[in-house]
Parts: structure tokens; sequence; C-alpha cells
């Protein structure tokens, strides 16, 4: 869908093409990361380009560490964080280093599509858990995926593609279930929480501490969405101070991040985030987008879950092909992605990460759309 709109946009000019397909933040970095940047450019070059432990520098580990206690009131300390090249990166260097071939990885449907691929990078199979019709992770369902060969499971909320935010309650089941799932099997199932939207949420939804909820927990983050550096590829894991197999579950990350060709993580912009880990950028650009389009497609009869966080919005399809509906928006020259691809067919995913202007004058388009569809016809009494 990128290289279509690419195409599309040499054809008809980029103002004439309403391109909802990446999740690509176009918000600016905060300005305390900014500052920090230039200070650090403009400042003594000595030492800062240098190679550091793969895990990152110690000080700036520490400093992640320190607001992850303040989070979670948990005893977290620079030697349970392993700096990263972004979420991308934490992923697969904490599978790499927890799976043998075959093992397999739950993964909540609708997910990331990467997620697929980063399990079968290292000899995983990916397990596909449906999550409710109104994607809250179902426990039962978690109980029916797991076996013997089951090591991990990956949960990650605010999520991508549907913008849910998962309450305590729903966290809390979900994570007695895993409990009684590893005592069945009797090994642990480490819960890999992905968190790169943790921090870009409306309405004053907070995302719940998963690590307070579950200890066999591996917290992954980057700095992409809620700094604006999704170029850049800086991010980290951390390990629960109370996992099982703690300091060998670090050290293998460690390893595994030199050994897969990341080495460490880029050290100028590792020194930035150091100090901004309670910043965010500006979100009220993606408010107002997500408060225009829900309201928009909505009268258009468009069902959808109202997101909580992250930036997309994950609408049911009119009609049951997803695929023949994003032909369908590219005749109007929207381009938005099938639901297929996340795990959920029938559905699409629109990202908002856009500037307003492109969410504007992409509401006629919407509403031409929409005539071609005579099931949206008929919820709106049009």
């Amino acid at each position: 869908m990128f290289e279509e709109g690419s195409r599309l946009k040499k054809i008809h000019g980029t103002d004439e093409i309403y391109d909802f397909t990446l999740g690509n933040p176009h918000l600016p970095p905060p300005a305390i990361l900014i500052d920090r940047l230039r200070e650090l450019v403009n400042g003594s070059q000595e030492g800062i380009h240098r190679y550091m432990p793969n895990s990152g520098w110690p000080e700036v580990r520490e400093k992640v560490a320190a607001d992850l206690s303040r989070r979670t009131d948990l005893p977290w300390t620079g030697s349970h964080v392993v700096m990263t090249v972004g979420a991308g990166g934490a992923l697969n260097i904490s599978l790499k280093t927890l799976l043998n071939p075959g093992d397999e990885v739950i993964i909540l449907s609708p997910f990331f599509v990467e997620y697929m691929f980063y399990i079968e990078n290292h000899g995983g199979v990916a397990v596909d858990c449906p999550t409710t019709e109104d994607f809250c992770p179902d426990p039962e369902m978690l109980l029916s995926k797991v076996t013997e060969r089951t090591r991990a499971v990956i949960i990650n909320s605010p999520n991508n593609p549907t913008g849910r935010v998962y309450s305590e309650q729903e966290l809390k089941s979900f994570c007695e279930a895993l409990e009684t799932a590893s005592r069945r099997i009797d090994h642990p199932i480490y819960l890999i929480t992905d968190e790169p939207y943790r921090k870009v949420t409306y309405d004053e939804v907070q995302c719940p501490e998963i690590a307070n909820l579950y200890q066999d927990t591996i917290v992954i983050t980057s700095h992409s969405k809620d700094l604006g550096l999704a170029g850049d590829r800086i991010g980290y894991l951390a390990v629960h101070p109370a996992a099982t197999d703690q300091k060998a579950l670090v050290e293998g990350c460690t390893f595994c991040n030199r050994i897969l060709g990341f080495v460490n993580a880029p050290s100028l912009l590792q020194l930035a985030v150091a100090d901004c880990q309670e910043a965010t950028v500006d979100l009220t650009e993606y408010q107002l987008n997500r408060e225009t389009l829900t309201q928009h497609l909505g009268q258009l009869g468009f069902q959808f879950v109202h997101p909580q966080g992250a930036f997309f919005l994950f609408p049911r399809t009119p009609e049951p092909d997803d695929v023949q509906f994003i032909e369908q928006a590219m005749e109007e020259r929207i381009l938005v992605v099938p639901g297929r691809g996340f795990g959920r067919s029938g559905h699409f995913r629109l990202s908002f990460a856009v500037p307003h202007s492109v969410v504007q004058q992409s509401l006629p388009a919407w509403e031409r759309l929409a005539e071609k569809c005579p099931s949206l016809k008929e919820r709106t009494g049009d």
C-alpha cells in the first residue's frame, strides 16, 4: 500500500491522495528532546561516539530503571535494562533469547503483523489467539491455546491496529489465566508487553502497569511514537526484577543484541532520551484527527470500537471482503490497509498520524465511498 500510494501521488499529486496506511508519526519531538540533542552535538564529543557495553550506557539504563521504578514501585535497576534499536530490535533479541526451534509464541489478534515474522526469524511458531468482538483479551481463549511448547505471549496495549487500551481488570484476568497455564505446563510463560504507544492515550485514559500484575514480564518500548523518533530507532527492554531466570534473560538479550547485528543502540539517541522518559509529543493534532474521523465515519454508518490510544482506527468493512473494500477506497484515492493482514478479516485499518489538513480534505472522498456501499446507506437511513 505504501508503494501504491507513492505511485498514485506521482500521477495525481500529493494533495489528491489521502494516505492513511502507515503509522508514521509526523509530529515533531518535544522541545526537551531537541534541546538535549543540541547540547550533546554542541558539547564535548569525548567518548560519546565510541562502543559502550552492548546493553547500553550504564547511566542511561539507570535513568530508565528509575522511571520504571517510579511507575511501578518495583526495584528496577540498570542491570534489568537493555537499550535497543527500537521496539522491533527489542522484540527480536528477546525472542532469540527465549526460543528453541518449534517453541510457540501466542499473539492476540488483531495483531501487529510483524510479530509473525519476528517469531519465525528465531525458529518459533506464532499461535493466533483471537480477542473478543470488542478486542478484549480473552482468558478462556488463552487457556485453550497454551501447549507444552508455549514459551511466551505478546500483548500490545494501546493496541495496533485497534487503538484499544486494556483495562486493569481485563489485564488482571488475563494474567491470572497465564499463571494458571504456566502451572499446568510446569514452566514459566513469559509475557512480553510491547508498549510503544503507552503515552499516546486520550480522554485521560491510563495504561495499567502489566509488570505489577505478572512477575514473568518483559517490558518493551520504543520512543518512535511518544518522542516522535520513529526514524532514529531507539528503545529498550526491561526484565521484571523478580522474573524467573532474570539474570540469564538479561545476559541472553545483551548477547543477542550483538550477534543479531545491532551491537548496541545508537549512542547519541541513548544519551538524548535518558532525561526525557516522562516527556511526550503534543497529542492535540492526533486527538483532533481522531475526533474528526470517528464523528464523520460514524455518521456515514461505519462501525468501530472507539480508539482510546495509539493513532489507529479499525472499522468493520461494509461488506465481508476487506480487500475488495480497499480497492473501492482506492478508487476514491483513499489508502487504507485490509484487516486480514492483522489477523482479523472484515476490517480495515487507517492511521490518523497525518496532518489534520489531510483528514479534512479526505471527508468528501469518504462520503463518495460510503455512497458505493449499500449496507452503509441502510444503516444511516439514506
